[in-house]
């Protein structure tokens, strides 16, 4: 892998791995990019290749939860379409509002290409939340084999292993 290459791997890789960890509290995707992450990082590292399967059911966990029930359901979809409406406000660009006292350049910064990635981000979640749906809503046995899938993860992962020690 050329210097450049490996570089710019890296850089994704720690820059998503911040991302996810940040986004793991807040409403949105933080295991998936953690996953996406270590994805990355795997090419490079042997710990993150270790850690790519635990990290995985864990997200996949938590798509499963999202829609379990029928208010879950609506916030996602809510804040979806509200990260969508978002980007359509960015990419119609309106004038600085008169109550808005911060200097102009804070006003929607970023332009054109923040407001498609918003909409980009929000296809996304939506279809990430379809997916979810159709493949564990009412779907006791996928939720129950993910939960072994998780156990039998975690029994491999390096946690597990080094309090066995």
């Amino acid at each position: 892998m050329s210097t450049a290459k490996r570089v710019g791997v890296e850089v994704a890789g720690w820059l998503l791995l911040v991302v996810g960890i940040a986004a793991i509290p807040l409403p949105g995707p933080g295991w998936l990019i953690i996953f996406a992450a270590l994805l990355v990082l795997s090419q490079q590292y042997e710990w993150a290749a270790r850690w790519v399967a635990p990290v995985r059911y864990r997200a996949l966990k938590g798509a499963a939860e999202s829609v379990q029930t029928w208010p879950r359901i609506a916030m996602a979809t809510t804040a979806s379409l509200l990260l969508a409406a978002a980007g359509v406000l960015w990419i119609l660009d309106p004038a600085e509002p008169s109550w808005w006292h911060l200097p102009a350049w804070t006003w929607l910064p970023g332009g054109l290409w923040t407001g498609i990635t918003q909409i980009a981000s929000a296809c996304l979640a939506l279809g990430m939340l379809v997916w979810s749906y159709r493949a564990y809503h009412d779907n006791p046995e996928a939720l129950a084999a993910l939960d072994g899938e998780i156990d039998e993860a975690d029994e491999e992962s390096p946690v597990h292993r080094s309090h066995e020690a």
